[in-house]
């Protein structure tokens, strides 16, 4: 993968930080690059019966979908969620071909990358979060780059589990 998030100084801010969450995103695409679609669904970890690497791709199309549509906009929860339910789009997932999932996560990362532009990183939030804060779109960003990583890592893992293959 050609490494995208090497940042010139004289970036702004927006740039650094929408291009370190594009890097994330491919990185996330990267890792699920040959896998088969039985791979794609096998849970590995006996703790974590969801954790899949289709189940972790939906969630991060998900997670994205509640920061920017749900919070951010303010827009009707649409998620596959339920309080009997939460984690429910990784359970889901395995129902679904991998190049599906991420199909329809770059879809969806692509109309955020327009979303992003246009709005100050100083907007509010039209939802609260927790404690009745609304953030701004900068502390989105932040949290979907770190959201992103984080899973990745798991990603790192369950590939090597899977065939062996390592990433960067």
């Amino acid at each position: 993968m050609t490494r995208t998030d090497d940042t010139p100084p004289a970036w702004d801010e927006r740039t650094q930080l929408t291009t370190f969450l594009d890097y994330a995103r491919d990185t996330t695409r990267a890792k699920c690059d040959g896998v088969s679609a039985e791979d794609a669904r096998r849970a590995l970890l006996p703790g974590s019966p969801l954790m899949t690497m289709s189940g972790l791709v939906n969630h991060l199309r998900w997670v994205e979908y509640h920061w920017f549509q749900v919070v951010f906009l303010g827009e009707e929860d649409r998620g596959p969620w339920t309080e009997e339910d939460p984690d429910r789009e990784m359970r889901i997932a395995v129902d679904f071909p991998l190049p599906r999932l991420l199909d329809e996560y770059a879809q969806q990362s692509a109309r955020h990358r327009e979303l992003v532009a246009g709005h100050g990183l100083d907007e509010r939030a039209r939802r609260a979060v927790r404690g009745g804060l609304h953030v701004d779109l900068r502390w989105i960003l932040l949290h979907l780059v770190e959201e992103t990583a984080r899973h990745n890592g798991h990603l790192d893992i369950l590939r090597e589990m899977l065939d062996g293959t390592t990433g960067d």
